[in-house]
């Protein structure tokens, strides 16, 4: 008999984030935009022209929501299907062995520059039929930018605004054969800065889909049965982002993770799990001026950059126009463990790497977790290894419900 075990899991966080740059007269126009660059820009001492992190709008869409994922360095593309596969890969929800499940998870965000910014996020799953192949999921984030004053050039604060991003997108996921399953999800998205100052700074709405895959299979180390997974997922692929009637546009972030993991049993009731992540944006780098290039080569490449219509068209772009060596550096690497004990308390540790010009996010994370057969609870920490970054020491919790542990308890 197997000493593997199924866990129900679940939680939250990760990170990459920001707001979008404003276009306003006013002397804090750059106020949101600020906050992203020196997250991004954090220990980047090379010039100007070598630093170029993908620029993208709605980045918050790309911060992990749940503490599991966030607390081995942001993997969870092949890990054990959790209630917050959602964010990670849907496909997994197709494997899950509850008929039903809900998560809420809340992550407050650059708690070393601001007191108000963070990101709350719902998700959950409903198995369909009573052949267990397949699961309708959904979930709502809500990311906000705490109020942010607006002042005139003599320092008079004539405005204050509250700006937001959110996205809902629901999800189908099914079983092709015992060991393998894909999904779709369908995800709608808006951003508003909280003002409309002058016709300069309006919300928008995006329409983006992701699809996803998962396959896990037993295999043998020696004499022990260890499980492997694997899974992929392509997300954020849809409509560009205006805040200024169309006169400018930007890509959703649109992303390529896969990843791959081992499960493997101790005995009968200890377990330990290894993953690895590798996550590209599939956005192309806004283009930066060359050495000795004239300003209508510039502007060439800048409208060339522009006129790409759609985010599917920006993901096969997003492969060209660079060396291969800079291709390779924008992969980010993420590695992680997790040790449970009979799938009811769990350790977790693990690092992600970014490249130094590419944003520079390098941290160690660790978080621990308690299942019972009705709830779970999760929490996770970061721990940066640059210095003066604003996620460092962000702790970020989950809770999670099992629908069929509730329902035994009314039985």
């Amino acid at each position: 008999m197997s000493l593997y075990k199924r866990s129900g899991i679940k939680l939250f966080a990760r990170n990459e984030i920001f707001c979008k740059k404003i276009n306003m007269k006013q002397t804090l126009r750059n106020s949101i935009f600020l906050v992203i660059f020196v997250f991004v820009s954090v220990d980047i001492v090379a010039q100007e022209k070598q630093f170029s992190p993908v620029h993208t709008a709605i980045p918050s869409l790309s911060i992990a929501p749940d503490a599991r994922g966030g607390s081995m360095g942001d993997i969870g593309v092949s890990t054990l299907p959790d209630i917050n596969s959602q964010y990670w890969n849907p496909s997994k929800y197709a494997f899950m062995e509850s008929k039903a499940g809900v998560s809420l998870s809340y992550t407050p965000w650059l708690r070393k520059l601001v007191s108000d910014v963070s990101l709350a996020y719902l998700s959950g799953y409903y198995k369909l039929g009573q052949g267990d192949r397949s699961a309708l999921s959904a979930s709502l984030r809500y990311f906000t930018l705490g109020e942010i004053q607006m002042t005139e050039y003599g320092g008079n604060v004539y405005q204050n605004i509250f700006p937001y991003e959110m996205s809902f997108d629901m999800g189908y996921s099914m079983k092709l054969s015992e060991s393998s399953s894909m999904g779709v999800t369908l995800r709608y998205i808006r951003a508003d800065m909280g003002t409309n100052l002058d016709d300069e700074l309006q919300p928008d709405n995006a329409f983006a889909a992701d699809i996803s895959g998962y396959t896990e299979r037993y295999v043998y180390l020696g004499s022990s049965e260890s499980l492997w997974s694997g899974g992929f997922n392509i997300s954020n692929i849809g409509t560009k982002v205006s805040f200024d009637g169309g006169a400018t546009n930007e890509f959703l972030p649109a992303n390529l993770r896969l990843g791959t993991g081992l499960l493997v049993p101790m005995d009968e009731y200890n377990q330990i799990g290894f993953y690895l992540d590798l996550n590209k944006y599939l956005v192309p780098v806004y283009p930066m001026r060359k050495a000795d290039e004239t300003d209508d080569v510039f502007q060439q490449r800048k409208n060339d950059y522009n006129s790409i219509s759609n985010g599917l068209l920006g993901a096969i772009k997003s492969f060209s126009g660079e060396s291969f060596s800079d291709q390779l550096s924008g992969i980010n690497i993420s590695f992680g463990a997790e040790y449970n004990y009979n799938s009811q308390f769990f350790v977790r540790g693990g690092y992600h790497h970014e490249n130094q010009l590419k944003g520079n996010r390098r941290y160690f994370s660790a978080g621990a977790g308690f299942k019972m057969s009705v709830f779970q609870l999760d929490a996770a920490y970061l721990i940066s290894t640059v210095q003066s970054n604003p996620l460092d020491q962000t702790l970020r919790f989950s809770l999670s419900f099992d629908m069929d542990g509730l329902k035994s308890l009314f039985q």
